[in-house]
């Protein structure tokens, strides 16, 4: 059997940074780095480790010295359970100066790139309640704190709407207030728990599979309307209605009552079929006199003042004259093809998700935007020489892809296209890094612009002009 290996304890140890994924780092007395989890740089602490690997330590702090002067006290009760904003023990101006160092030295350190000064990262004025959506999961057999286990009391009440505790897919989180969402969000949360406990509606169980209630999706938008989404994994429609109906009357604000029954083992929605129970089956987003339609399987910027500002940046680093053909890489529902398409001769954009560009040509209808073309496709599929020759060759590129950046062979298109200036949108910095060192023998950055659409967590957009050499 194989030996358990001791945990070990290091004592005083400064935290001099904060790292990748919200972690903070601390130096072991054999000067391996440590990861923590429950630090803010600036701290002196004891140390317990929970992992031992040859180049680092992960650990926990178990004692606390002295507190950092970047500290500020959580507003969630939940914090440090949930997991969701690991940096709300962290001031919000220091959050942006980490924010902005882990761009810089991704570009640096992983691109090896010649950079301008870079601008000041665009803080949000809302570092909370920011979230246009939020998704809760049901479940009858809740994470219990640590309290709760040692007191003798008999735990009655096990379920759960909230958030799954990291790292653990069964466990649940029964969450009273969040702080991302703004109201009626914890309202009609809590007012979904309590009638559900109320009127014996059953709380899923993942690890069984069993139980009426499985997720809870609710969306908001600027313009004031909201949309709630029940996911069901009973057929029930006795019980089903029993609930629907009561948010219908305990909240005639909401635009868009849906649900969904998913007997699927996991819970994604995108292949389900969704019912419109009450009002219409989407929401309208708006932007500087644009409409966006937004249903519950659309993508869209989850912090939307910030994405106006991002959208401005882009539309600023295109700086579009008017007559310029723009390919809008990864587009989404074309948001950013629509943004940027009154400034253009003509926008074409690309996407592999065959609902989203049904989304982006409906809202451009909408929109009387008779200048945008959209197409549907794996990127490194479509985006090839017989595309370019049918569309024509841009002027200018923006792409904004996921979190892994492009492939390679779409870099290699761009710079056999080679327009003369490439706008690429990340919320990697280090993946966005990594592509900007394949392109810069032909490309220079000419300006850096990181932006903050995450208050709380780590996350950051970065938005790069590329400019021909």
């Amino acid at each position: 059997m194989r030996k358990k290996r001791k945990r070990q304890v290091f004592e005083h140890v400064e935290v001099v940074d904060a790292g990748a994924k919200g972690k903070t780092i601390g130096k072991a007395p054999d000067g391996r780095v440590i990861f923590l989890t429950n630090t803010v740089p600036g701290d002196v602490v004891d140390v317990q480790t929970t992992k031992k690997r040859k180049a680092y330590f992960e650990g926990t702090a178990i004692r606390f010295h002295t507190l950092s002067d970047k500290r500020t006290t959580p507003q969630c009760q939940h914090f440090g359970v949930c997991g969701g904003c690991k940096w709300q023990n962290m001031d919000y101006g220091h959050q942006l100066f980490y924010k902005q160092r882990e761009v810089e030295n991704n570009l640096k350190r992983i691109g090896h790139l010649e950079l301008p000064e870079i601008s000041p990262i665009l803080g949000s004025e809302a570092p909370y309640f920011y979230r246009n959506k939020m998704e809760f999961s049901f479940s009858d057999s809740r994470w219990l704190t640590q309290e709760e286990i040692n007191s003798d009391n008999e735990i009655e009440d096990r379920n759960a709407l909230g958030f799954h505790i990291p790292g653990m897919w069964d466990k649940i989180l029964d969450i009273k207030t969040c702080h991302l969402q703004r109201d009626p969000s914890n309202a009609i949360r809590l007012a979904t728990r309590e009638f559900a406990i109320a009127n014996g509606l059953s709380f899923f169980n993942p690890r069984h599979q069993h139980g009426l209630l499985r997720t809870l999706m609710i969306r908001t938008a600027s313009t004031g309307e909201l949309m709630v989404l029940i996911q069901f994994y009973e057929d029930d429609r006795s019980k089903r209605e029993l609930l629907l109906n009561h948010l219908k009357e305990a909240f005639p604000e909401i635009t868009s009552l849906l649900y969904v029954i998913n007997p699927k083992q996991n819970d994604t929605i995108y292949d389900q079929e969704i019912v419109c129970f009450a009002g219409r089956d989407h929401i309208f987003e708006e932007m500087e006199g644009l409409s966006f339609k937004i249903t519950a399987k659309s993508f869209y910027q989850t912090n939307s003042a910030q994405a106006y500002e991002l959208y401005k940046i882009t539309r600023q680093f295109a700086d579009l004259k008017g007559d310029e053909l723009v390919y809008d890489l990864y587009t989404g529902t074309g948001t950013i093809a629509q943004f940027v398409a009154q400034r253009a001769k003509k926008v074409v954009g690309i996407e592999s998700v065959p609902e989203a560009i049904a989304d982006a040509k409906a809202n451009a209808a909408r929109n009387k935007i008779d200048n945008v073309d959209f197409y549907v496709g794996d990127m490194r599929n479509v985006f090839n020489e017989q595309f370019i020759a049918e569309n024509g060759v841009p002027d200018v590129i923006i792409t904004d892809p996921p979190r892994d950046g492009m492939h390679k062979d779409v870099v290699q298109q761009i710079l056999n296209i080679s327009p003369k200036r490439v706008v690429y949108v990340s919320c990697n910095s280090a993946t966005q890094a990594r592509d900007l060192a394949l392109m810069k023998d032909v490309y220079h950055v000419a300006k850096v612009q990181p932006v903050d659409m995450f208050p709380q967590t780590h996350h950051v957009e970065n938005v790069v002009l590329l400019e021909k050499i």
